[in-house]
């Protein structure tokens, strides 16, 4: 579809249509991404799951000060799905970010405006990110079934690391030169971050250093409200905090990128 023409008179909202829906495509249409999201995710479950073993551990949930007897199977779900998500979502937002600058570029120069483009690319990342949460959360009840309320509090943490990785993507896709050191910063940041809140894997996962971690807050209440039966709706905002802060610099950088000396309307 041929982007707008330039014209005082032309609505901010008019083409927002057209650019959201271009960039709905670039992020779905990745391929590989689509048969990670099919087949990586119930495989990592699968393979963390029978890690695990059913040996209970000792978890401290932070918000509360308990230290929790708990199954090491069902920490170690939730950490496979959040671990998953980092990855999947900010190598989808990247590739498809990085891949459509140039043209969000000859977009502006035909007068789009950057305000719409903007818009449409944080809708498309909001979607696009929901929609990765509530499959890997789903996949997530073929291994283990915490009761809706439990279930609803994994998925509100899951859908939280989504949009924090999400986020990241989109400021790494405006950000760094070429595809290799984005996808080693979105594949290492998101192992480390998720690896080290698991006490199977880490024996220092107690310890308070992991509260400055991306993914501490959805790992503390999606546990808490899985695994205890508390709803820690401030660690959620901590979590939105981080997806906050990624967005607006990859936002910011975004306008820098695409910004052109010709007027746009």
């Amino acid at each position: 579809m041929p982007p707008p023409s330039p014209s005082h008179s032309t609505p901010a909202y008019r083409p927002f249509p057209t650019a959201f829906a271009f960039s709905v495509r670039d992020q779905t249409r990745n391929r590989l991404a689509t048969l990670l999201l099919i087949g990586f995710v119930p495989a990592w479950y699968l393979l963390l799951n029978a890690m695990a073993g059913q040996e209970p551990l000792e978890f401290k949930l932070y918000a509360t000060g308990e230290v929790l007897r708990v199954g090491a199977e069902h920490l170690t779900l939730i950490t496979a799905g959040l671990n998953s998500l980092t990855m999947i979502t900010g190598f989808v937002v990247f590739d498809a970010v990085r891949k459509a600058l140039a043209f969000d570029r000859r977009l502006v120069f035909a007068g789009y405006r950057q305000s719409t483009l903007i818009g449409a690319r944080a809708l498309a990342v909001l979607g696009v990110t929901a929609a990765i949460a509530a499959y890997t959360a789903l996949v997530m009840l073929a291994f283990w079934r915490p009761g809706a309320a439990g279930w609803a509090a994994v998925l509100g943490g899951y859908a939280v690391i989504a949009l924090t990785y999400g986020a990241l993507g989109l400021l790494l896709g405006v950000l760094v030169k070429n595809d290799l050191e984005g996808f080693f910063l979105i594949i290492m940041g998101g192992l480390t971050d998720t690896f080290l809140q698991n006490p199977l894997g880490n024996p220092l996962a107690n310890k308070p250093v992991l509260q400055g971690f991306p993914s501490f807050g959805p790992m503390q209440f999606a546990v808490g409200g899985a695994l205890d039966g508390s709803f820690l709706y401030g660690y959620l905002a901590l979590g939105l905090a981080w997806a906050a802060a990624f967005a607006v610099a990859g936002l910011l950088v975004f306008r820098l990128r695409t910004r052109t000396r010709r007027h746009s309307y």
